[in-house]
C-alpha cells in the first residue's frame, strides 16, 4: 500500500482543482461576437490606381482588432452579373488586395467563393473595384470568411486551446445556433473577439453585445 505525505496530498488538490478550473473556464466563460460585412483589403498599388497618385486611406473608426481601422473611402464591386456600392475599405494596406463577401453577396454578384481564412486567396473568385479614380480586376481575390476567434496568448491559456486549433462556438441569442469548425486564431497583436459573416450573424439573431462560448 502507497502512504501519501502531507505535500504529496497538497499537490494532488492543488492539480485537480487547476484542471476543474481550466475546465470551467473552457466551458463557462464568454467571448464578444462581431458581425463583419462585406469589405475590401487593399494593396498599396491598388489603392492608388483607386482613389488617385498620393492618396492615403482615411481612417475613420478604428476596429477592435489592434491597429485595424475602418476607412472614409468606399469603392464599388462589380461582376458581369452584378454589383454592389459603398462597400467599405479597412486598413491599413496588406500584400494582397483582398475581397470578403459573404456566400449570399457571391450568388448576387454571380460568382463561386471559397470559405477561407482571411489571407487565403487559393479559389478566390474575381471581381472588378471601381474607385473614382481607376478601376482593378482583383483575380482570385474574393473570399467568404471562415468563422474564427481572435485571442492572445493568454486568452488561449484561459480556454485551453491553441492557434489553429478547429472548435465549436455556441452564439447564445434568442436564436441560439452553434457553429462547427470555428478556427482558432491566436497572436499577441489580436484583442478576444469571435467573427462571422452576415449570413452566419442574421442566422443566429446576433446583435449588439452578444456574447458566445467555445463548446466541447
Amino acid at each position: 500500500m502507497h502512504y501519501y505525505s502531507e505535500q504529496d496530498i497538497r499537490e494532488i488538490v492543488a492539480q485537480v482543482v487547476a484542471q476543474t478550473d481550466r475546465e470551467h473556464t473552457r466551458e463557462d466563460a464568454t467571448i464578444p461576437v462581431e458581425a463583419s460585412g462585406r469589405h475590401v483589403h487593399l494593396t498599396a498599388a491598388d489603392r492608388e490606381t483607386l482613389f488617385g497618385s498620393g492618396s492615403a486611406l482615411t481612417a475613420k473608426r478604428p476596429l477592435s482588432q489592434p491597429g485595424q481601422f475602418f476607412c472614409e473611402e468606399r469603392v464599388k464591386l462589380v461582376t458581369a452579373r452584378g454589383e454592389f456600392s459603398n462597400v467599405a475599405v479597412l486598413g491599413p494596406e496588406r500584400k494582397e488586395t483582398q475581397v470578403e463577401i459573404s456566400l449570399t453577396d457571391a450568388r448576387s454578384l454571380g460568382i463561386s467563393v471559397p470559405v477561407n481564412l482571411s489571407g487565403d486567396l487559393s479559389g478566390g473568385g474575381d471581381v472588378v473595384i471601381i474607385g473614382p479614380k481607376g478601376a482593378v480586376t482583383a483575380r482570385g481575390s474574393a473570399i467568404a470568411a471562415r468563422a474564427h476567434i481572435h485571442m492572445t496568448p493568454e486568452d488561449a491559456g484561459r480556454y485551453c486551446v491553441h492557434d489553429g486549433q478547429v472548435v465549436s462556438f455556441r452564439v447564445e441569442t434568442g436564436r441560439p445556433v452553434t457553429f462547427e469548425n470555428v478556427v482558432i486564431r491566436v497572436s499577441e497583436k489580436f484583442a478576444l473577439a469571435a467573427h462571422l459573416d452576415f449570413d452566419e450573424a442574421n442566422a443566429a439573431g446576433v446583435g449588439k453585445d452578444t456574447l458566445g462560448r467555445i463548446v466541447k
